[in-house]
């Protein structure tokens, strides 16, 4: 098999040369084909830059202006996947690159014989789309399979060989992951370099420690477990290798594996796996949604099979897969996409398959790799575009990852003994912020026993400073309104949303001049393509000292949810924090189990019916300390129990707490 695909790709790569002088199509067909095999034979990241996007096929908005609507985005989403061929290349992976080499070759001799027939390729739409279906349709099996092994055997090793074996002093190393490397990506792996070893050792300790912790916290067995999968951006690879030591100390192998390139395995805008910066952020968003050229039926049930048949192969080792270990970062430059009407878009047809198979895949997975028996953790760090305080803030985020334990644990089980007074619990803004919301909280049969709040003090995710329930449903009514906030690197501002009864029932914002552009967006990227979804959580966020350190370099906008949800209180949309282990007993450090883990919507059916259970996302929602008039439990009797008022905490024995907020005199 390895000649024939030798062959075929030696063939290809050929023809592909020849490709980049003929002149065999009339403009403007002649000049997209000869771009597009000049970037196969040589091309690079430059090519794809913004300060080129304007006149790129890459862009659906110029391919559509080009070559009309229907065949420019197809065309545009061919251009888009052979940018896969720099990473493939670095890999050395010649099947992949003959699987793209060959769907070009294809289209190319389809526009041939077009010309030759005296036939208008705009008017042949239907046969193009045929070929790019196909190419994603035919390859699944492989793809996922791929896929799984990259992720669960650690044997797929060639990150970490880079990783392990490079000199990271030498900065070149990072190009040999074939992703995009810019200025920033080399600063802070030049940083990271000129830090003290016992500083490297602590974060990754730290890191690797709170994964650990995570099995403890809930009763999990971590010694029937070999692997665990890392997931972070280039640039912090001194600081993965110490976490790859540390986690050979917890006697667990380390997979890291690169993000989802081929489009049957991407999920929209979300990356998972390692990456470098997007060389482009609006030709990524432009093609979010580039799944519409294929999401059908039989494209579910055939993903879903191939999905399965992955796991099948991978039985042995999906079984010992510990779980994720995320580092994410914060500081990039603030991104608001330019929303084009040429580029794909999932009908509300497709968005419902998309649904359905996000459930079905999670169900699948769980089969393979139970939710019950693995855990995971994450954790964040800032990198140079953060702005020139980028060293000081650095610093206090490795302080903020590591603050007490203990002192958190005892202050918030004074806040969750304050919350169980009420029935309810009611949160207020203030100051232009126009939250006004009541929280229902599930009903305990034996509050000395049970709790409905966990106490949250950093195992799995990474900094302390939270306590968090699932709400009831049934009563969660109002305004969740915020000035502005960062989800998913995209900015929303003046974001509200209207709650009835748990679930979202309508929605806006104002980044866009019309209110369709704003809704669109908001659905897109927080709804998930749902039509609504229910409050999973409501926490209250306690990590003042990382509020302090927000306001006083003036990043909020930077934060990422991980930080950012714990410096006030936050409601999450979809599924809960005990997703899919809502029968896993539970406790807090004071004993009692924690019972909130599941809401009306999952209890009716997580058993009989989980694809409807389930939404598959979860999204937090923080609202700053200084937008808050105040956050109350309410008791039968009406009576209100401050939790936070005007902004300061004011239960008693959370003094503490509000000595940050008092030195920034907010």
């Amino acid at each position: 098999m390895d000649e024939i695909i030798k062959e075929r790709y030696e063939l290809s790569s050929e023809r592909i040369r020849a490709v980049t002088d003929e002149e065999l199509l009339p403009e403007p067909f002649g000049a997209y084909f000869r771009w597009c095999a000049t970037f196969l034979c040589k091309g690079t990241y430059e090519d794809l830059l913004p300060e080129k996007y304007e006149g790129s096929y890459t862009n659906p908005e110029y391919a559509a202006k080009t070559f009309g609507k229907e065949l420019g985005r197809l065309l545009s989403f061919l251009a888009y996947e052979l940018a896969n061929i720099l990473p493939f290349r670095a890999e050395g992976d010649i099947e992949e690159i003959t699987k793209i080499n060959e769907v070009f070759l294809e289209i190319y001799g389809t526009f041939l014989q077009m010309r030759e027939d005296g036939e208008d390729p705009a008017q042949r739409c239907s046969l193009i789309k045929d070929i790019l279906y196909r190419y994603v349709f035919d390859y699944l099996d492989e793809t996922m399979e791929k896929r799984i092994a990259s992720q669960v055997d650690s044997s797929n090793d060639f990150a970490l060989r880079i990783i392990k074996d490079s000199d990271l002093s030498d900065l070149s190393y990072l190009d040999a992951f074939g992703e995009y490397v810019n200025e920033d990506t080399r600063q802070t792996a030049a940083f990271l370099n000129s830090l003290p070893e016992e500083e490297i050792r602590m974060m990754a300790d730290t890191f690797t420690e709170g994964f650990r912790k995570g099995f403890v916290s809930t009763g999990k067995d971590i010694t029937k477990k070999k692997t665990v999968g890392i997931t972070y951006n280039l640039g912090f690879e001194r600081l993965v290798r110490a976490e790859i030591e540390s986690f050979d100390k917890l006697g667990l192998d380390v997979t890291v594996y690169r993000h989802a390139l081929h489009p049957a395995a991407k999920s929209g805008l979300r990356k998972i796996g390692y990456y470098g910066e997007a060389v482009n952020e609006q030709m990524d968003f432009d093609h979010r949604e580039d799944s519409a050229l294929f999401l059908d039926r039989a494209f579910v049930e055939r993903k879903l099979e191939a999905l399965r048949n992955a796991y099948e192969k991978n039985r042995e080792k999906a079984a010992v897969y510990a779980g994720p270990a995320r580092m994410e970062r914060f500081g990039e430059k603030e991104f608001t996409p330019k929303i084009k009407n040429d580029s794909f878009s999932l009908s509300r047809e497709q968005k419902a398959l998309q649904t359905e198979l996000a459930s079905r895949s999670a169900k699948l997975s769980d089969e393979y790799i139970p939710a019950d028996e693995i855990s995971y953790t994450i954790i964040s760090y800032p990198i140079p575009a953060i702005g020139k305080d980028f060293e000081e803030i650095f610093k206090e985020t490795v302080r903020i990852n590591t603050l007490p334990y203990e002192k958190y644990l005892r202050i918030q089980q004074e806040i969750i003994k304050t919350l169980e007074k009420g029935r309810f619990v009611e949160v207020k803004g203030k100051d232009g912020n126009e939250t006004d919301i009541k929280v229902s909280l599930t009903e305990m049969s034996d509050p000395e026993k049970q709790t409905v709040f966990e106490n949250c003090v950093a195992d799995v995710n990474i900094p302390v400073g939270e306590v968090f329930t699932s709400p009831a449903l049934a009563g969660t009514t109002g305004v969740l309104h915020v000035s502005q906030v960062y989800l998913f690197g995209l900015m929303f501002r003046d974001l509200k949303f209207v709650i009835e009864d748990g679930f979202v029932k309508d929605y806006s914002c104002s980044n866009f001049e019309t209110q369709e552009e704003n809704r669109r967006y908001i659905e897109e990227n927080i709804l998930h393509g749902h039509d609504t979804l229910p409050v999973g959580e409501f926490a209250v966020g306690t990590n003042t000292t990382a509020y302090a350190v927000a306001k006083t370099y003036d990043i909020f906008s930077k934060l990422p949810i991980l930080i950012a949800e714990k410096t006030g209180p936050h409601f999450a949309f979809g599924d809960t924090c005990y997703s899919r282990e809502e029968d896993v007993k539970v406790y807090n450090p004071d004993g009692r189990e924690i019972i909130s883990k599941d809401n009306e919507h999952t209890k009716k059916y997580r058993q009989e019916d989980p694809v409807k259970a389930y939404f598959n996302c979860h999204t937090d929602v923080t609202i700053p300390y200084e937008e808050l008039c105040h956050i109350a439990s309410v008791d039968e009797e009406g009576t209100r129990h401050y939790i936070i008022k005007d902004g300061r905490f004011a239960v008693e024995g959370t003094e503490e707490l509000n000595v940050p907020l008092d030195k920034i005199m907010i």
